[in-house]
């Protein structure tokens, strides 16, 4: 298992990755389409901000990213078939070592809903909610991040 930064031409893996990592939480087709624009990974945005990847057996299994003028982070995606089995764990102690190298020392987050579970394990602490971009009728738990 190797982790790198993300190459402009991984990005419609990276999308196709984010769309069924949001799958995975049972979300209906048309709920997963309005999603689409979300959870698209443009070159441009792999240029413009820090993106890496996780491959294991050459294939990418996960992704995050940071937007570093806001101090967040943008994505967090695991493959389905990799979610639970410690894959998780491991590409989140990396993003928090390369935050300290960024110089990030806390972050924020727009977790899924379903995932707030797994943010709190890592350390995360909730400290509101903030509109989704999707549907302006749903919220999202905020979580904060300390970089020890």
């Amino acid at each position: 298992m190797i982790i790198r930064s993300a190459k402009v031409q991984d990005c419609h893996l990276l999308s196709n990755l984010a769309y069924q990592s949001k799958a995975y939480w049972g979300y209906v087709e048309d709920f997963l389409q309005q999603c689409k624009d979300d959870l698209t990974i443009t070159k441009e945005y792999i240029v413009e901000n820090p993106v890496f990847v996780m491959e294991s057996d050459n294939k990418i299994v996960a992704f995050y990213s940071f937007t570093i003028n806001e101090m967040k982070l943008d994505a967090l995606f695991i493959d389905p078939d990799y979610i639970g089995k410690g894959f998780g764990r491991i590409i989140w102690d990396h993003l928090l070592n390369k935050a300290k190298e960024l110089g990030i020392s806390e972050f924020t987050l727009d977790s899924e809903p379903n995932a707030e579970g797994f943010y709190l394990k890592m350390g995360a602490k909730k400290i509101g909610s903030t509109q989704s971009t999707v549907f302006h009728d749903r919220h999202l738990p905020l979580m904060k991040v300390k970089v020890f």
